[in-house]
């Protein structure tokens, strides 16, 4: 089963599958047909998974951005503070919960990102595969902050 996938419907075309059997029966271009519908129910479904995982990402980098905030405002160092972690409750210490919340935000934001661009070349294989043309615009990537930094001092002249 494909990550993030809460079901998978495949046709399995190989030989003696039950759609083997009933592709003998089908012409050359109903058979054709058949592969082409696989193909891009296939290529949906990865999308589809996709944005769903990111979804499921983004909601655990928002609680734990919700944790930092609350331990920013718990200014007491020095005292534990008790952690969820699924269906279980720990107490850890201070900066080391704040550390540990701070890494997974890091690699939160690094897979995110790295299925965001996943996603695009996903996406523009799928309107390939239903003959429509690429987006455009799809790949832009943000202005880094150096950049955004240089183009204010082109416009201040």
């Amino acid at each position: 089963m494909r990550r993030g996938a809460e079901c998978h419907r495949s046709v399995n075309l190989g030989p003696g599958s039950p759609s083997a059997h009933f592709g003998a029966m089908l012409s050359p271009e109903a058979e054709r047909v058949m592969r082409y519908l696989v193909e891009v129910e296939e290529l949906a479904e990865e999308v589809l998974a996709d944005k769903r995982q990111i979804l499921d990402l983004d909601t655990k980098r928002n609680q734990n951005r919700e944790g930092l905030r609350a331990l920013q405002r718990d200014l007491s160092l020095s005292e534990d503070v008790t952690v969820c972690f699924g269906n279980m409750f720990i107490k850890m210490p201070h900066p080391e919960t704040k550390e540990m919340l701070e890494k997974d935000q890091d690699h939160l934001n690094k897979e995110i990102e790295k299925i965001r661009k996943q996603l695009k070349v996903k996406v523009n294989r799928l309107f390939e595969a239903q003959g429509k043309p690429e987006l455009k615009g799809f790949n832009l990537t943000p202005l880094n902050q150096d950049e955004l930094k240089a183009i204010k001092i082109i416009l201040k002249g």
